[in-house]
């Protein structure tokens, strides 16, 4: 039985809503931390146009597969091992980088080395998409997302929701800026950033 993740089926509309302008003059999307593997498949049957390029730790390989083999399209590469610390991302240029809810669970030395390898598979005036919970000033924007911390926190105390300013230093150091910063549904953001 394929996996299922209830928020992937909630958040996907309001993601495409934002994607499909975003990516309409991309042709290759390289996805980090594909999860379950449904925003995958529902994107690239909904942007049939855009190559869509899945990553994740081995063993979230099996689902993701059953997602994509079950979904019979054309436009979409099975799963590539990647932990964002090594030296397996891929050696091609992509058009975009998207990522979701991923800068939460990775703990900040991983943070750190996704935004440096970001910067070396992004095509010039390249997108580098990141959705998911974040803090402003170091506070929590909703009394969800500070539950939502305390229970990553228990999970893994090196985890937690990340400081907008931070990542923009990082991005600062990696070539890449800041063109947009999205409000989303139940207190999430989609950031925007480009390879300048």
């Amino acid at each position: 039985m394929k996996p299922y993740s209830q928020a992937c089926e909630n958040n996907k509309v309001p993601i495409l809503n934002e994607i499909r302008s975003l990516f309409q003059s991309c042709s290759t999307v390289f996805e980090i931390g594909s999860g379950t593997g449904q925003h995958a498949v529902y994107f690239a049957e909904m942007m049939p146009g855009l190559h869509w390029h899945t990553s994740d730790q081995v063993e979230n390989h099996d689902g993701i597969r059953q997602w994509i083999e079950e979904s019979d399209l054309v436009n979409i590469e099975l799963p590539i091992n990647l932990d964002v610390t090594s030296n397996n991302w891929p050696v091609e240029k992509f058009d975009a980088v998207f990522t979701a809810n991923t800068c939460h669970i990775m703990h900040w030395h991983e943070v750190i080395a996704m935004f440096a390898a970001v910067q070396n598979i992004l095509l010039s005036n390249g997108l580098f998409v990141i959705y998911g919970p974040f803090n402003y000033d170091n506070k929590f924007t909703s009394e969800s997302n500070a539950r939502f911390e305390q229970w990553l926190k228990s999970r893994d105390p090196k985890s937690g929701i990340r400081n907008l300013e931070d990542l923009m230093l990082l991005a600062g150091e990696n070539e890449l800026e800041l063109m947009d910063d999205i409000a989303m549904p139940a207190n999430n953001r989609l950031l925007v950033l480009k390879r300048v």
